[in-house]
C-alpha cells in the first residue's frame, strides 16, 4: 500500500506521513525546499515504522516536477492508494500592496498545483481515496491580508467536487482545519491571528498532530461518501 503527501517534510504534511507509516503504508515524502528535513523524516519513519520510504523534491507549481514524481513513483510501484494534497503557499499582504506576481504564484501553487499532481497520479489510483487539504478560509474568511490565500482555497474546494464527479472508482474529498499551530502560522502578523481566532471563537491553534489524525480518520470513514468537504 502507498501513500503521497505533497508538501510533507514539515507541519500538517509531516504528521500525515506519520499516521499513515502507523498504517503500515509506504510513504511518497514530497518537498520543494526542506531537504534536510525531509531527510530526517524519512530515516524517523523507516527506523520506527519499518514501512518503505521515498523523499522526492516537487515544486508543484512546475510541471516537469509532478512528472518526474510520477516516473520515479511508478518505478516501484504499480498503484497508489492514498493521495493527499497538502502543498501550499502564503504570502500576506495587503490589497494594496499585493502584487499580481504574488497574487498568480500562490494560485499557482495551490490550485493549478493540486490540479496537476491530480492529473499525473489519478490514473493509477483505482478504488483510492485523494484527499485534498483546503481551509476555512475558504468560506469563511473576509481578510485582506490573504485575499489570495482565500480564494485558492475556494478554488480547491470546487476542485474536489469536479474530481470526485469525474473520478468514479476513487473518493475524493476536502479537509478544512481550523487555525493550526504550523511553522507558517507562527510567521504570521499576530495580531491577524489574534483577530482570527477571535472572530472564529477558536480559543487556542490546533495541533498538527490531531489535525493529521482527524484527516487520516476522514479518509478510511466510509460514512465519508466521495465529494464531501467537512470543516475539522
Amino acid at each position: 500500500m502507498l501513500a503521497i503527501v505533497t508538501g510533507s517534510s514539515k507541519g500538517i504534511g509531516k504528521e500525515l506521513v506519520i499516521e499513515l507509516a502507523k498504517k503500515n503504508y509506504d510513504i511518497v515524502i514530497t518537498y520543494n525546499t526542506n531537504l534536510d528535513k525531509a531527510k530526517e523524516l524519512k530515516e524517523y519513519i523507516k527506523d520506527t515504522y519499518k514501512v518503505n520510504v521515498m523523499a522526492l523534491k516537487c515544486d508543484i507549481s512546475k510541471e516537469e516536477d509532478i512528472a518526474l514524481l510520477k516516473k520515479k513513483v511508478l518505478e516501484q510501484y504499480d498503484k497508489i492508494d492514498i493521495l493527499i494534497n497538502n502543498a501550499a503557499l502564503a504570502i500576506d499582504n495587503s490589497i494594496d500592496d499585493k502584487t499580481k506576481e504574488e497574487f498568480m504564484k500562490v494560485l499557482e501553487v495551490n490550485v493549478v498545483g493540486t490540479f496537476l499532481v491530480t492529473k499525473y497520479l489519478y490514473k493509477y489510483m483505482d478504488d483510492g481515496v485523494i484527499v485534498n487539504i483546503s481551509s476555512t478560509d475558504s468560506v469563511d474568511t473576509y481578510n485582506n491580508l490573504n485575499i489570495d490565500y482565500s480564494v485558492s482555497k475556494a478554488g480547491i474546494n470546487m476542485l474536489t467536487k469536479v474530481f470526485a464527479y469525474d473520478f468514479k472508482k476513487i473518493k475524493v474529498i476536502g479537509v478544512m482545519p481550523n487555525w493550526t499551530n504550523t511553522e507558517s502560522v507562527k510567521e504570521m502578523n499576530p495580531e491577524f491571528l489574534k483577530s482570527e481566532l477571535e472572530r472564529i471563537g477558536q480559543d487556542k491553534l490546533e495541533e498538527p498532530d490531531e489535525v493529521a489524525k482527524k484527516i487520516v480518520e476522514l479518509a478510511f470513514d466510509d460514512n465519508i461518501t466521495t465529494g464531501e468537504i467537512r470543516r475539522i
